[in-house]
């Protein structure tokens, strides 16, 4: 557990706990091992981590750490984290061991007005660990930030969300049909959870990603912006441009990328959309 997990989420990262799970077991699927939960043993809880990165600027406010943990139930087509689907892929880390590292840049966290983000994978499949490293976080004063798209919402309880002080909403799509052929999962848990966090006051930012062909229909994107007018608590919408960053990792795992053809979108198009919702009068990245 000593290892530096220091690194780039662009970086293929497979356990050989994790490949030995995936050579027997279709890859798309959600494995056994995904499914368990943690018990919450405090310092003792053993997390799955892909990376961390040391002062991003695009993961939330400020500089910010960020933890990669690994495990997550959605298939998306554009994801550039395959390797991080399961969470055996992870290498082990204590809460103890996390938090050692977060110490050494707390200050110039703190100075920059930035924190600790936990993304992934889904930083909800290690529930238990998250919410550890948040608690510990807000005991030095640290903002904490959550990327998630939501799809395991009902596992965090109303306290939980107390100590998250802004959400990374991933929004993928506004057309069920679309969102499933995206991800391989229903749309209503996410809706439910942004809703959730509106009735709470929690704040958010939605990211939605735009992929030519796939996400950029003008009736699928008025839905999501229509949606995100309703929300009391969100702060801002995040328009992210497909790239082909996670072909490498696709390829490397011996997987079709199914977007291998697929061009970023132009910048009328990328106008176009972010002018939809502008057009409610949100505030748009």
């Amino acid at each position: 557990m000593a290892q530096s997990l220091t690194g780039s989420r662009y970086e293929l990262h497979v356990t050989r706990q994790g490949a030995a799970e995936t050579k027997s077991q279709d890859y798309y699927k959600i494995h056994s091992g995904d499914m368990e939960e943690a018990d919450d043993a405090g310092d003792d809880i053993v997390g799955h981590v892909h990376s961390w990165e040391v002062g991003s600027t695009v993961d939330g406010p400020g500089l910010r750490f960020v933890a990669f943990l690994t495990g997550c139930f959605l298939r998306c087509q554009y994801c550039h984290n395959p390797d991080t689907w399961h969470k055996h892929n992870g290498r082990p880390v204590t809460v103890a061991r996390a938090m050692q590292e977060i110490k050494k840049y707390a200050q110039v966290l703190k100075i920059s007005k930035g924190g600790i983000t936990i993304s992934g994978g889904e930083p909800m499949v290690q529930k238990a660990f998250a919410m550890q490293i948040f608690k510990r976080c807000k005991q030095l004063g640290l903002h904490t930030c959550i990327d998630t798209a939501g799809r395991l919402g009902e596992r965090m309880t109303d306290e939980d969300l107390s100590y998250i002080d802004l959400h990374l909403l991933d929004i993928k799509s506004g057309d069920p049909v679309i969102y499933e052929q995206v991800t391989r999962q229903p749309l209503q848990p996410t809706l439910d959870y942004a809703r959730r966090l509106s009735d709470l006051g929690r704040p958010m930012w939605v990211r939605y990603v735009l992929v030519p062909g796939l996400t950029d229909g003008f009736d699928n994107v008025e839905k999501v912006a229509e949606f995100c007018a309703g929300l009391k608590s969100i702060e801002r919408v995040e328009i992210l441009r497909f790239h082909q960053m996670g072909k490498d990792k696709w390829e490397q795992l011996g997987l079709e990328y199914p977007l291998k053809d697929v061009e970023p979108p132009s910048p009328e198009l990328s106008e176009r959309v972010r002018g939809q919702f502008r057009s409610r009068g949100l505030t748009v990245y």
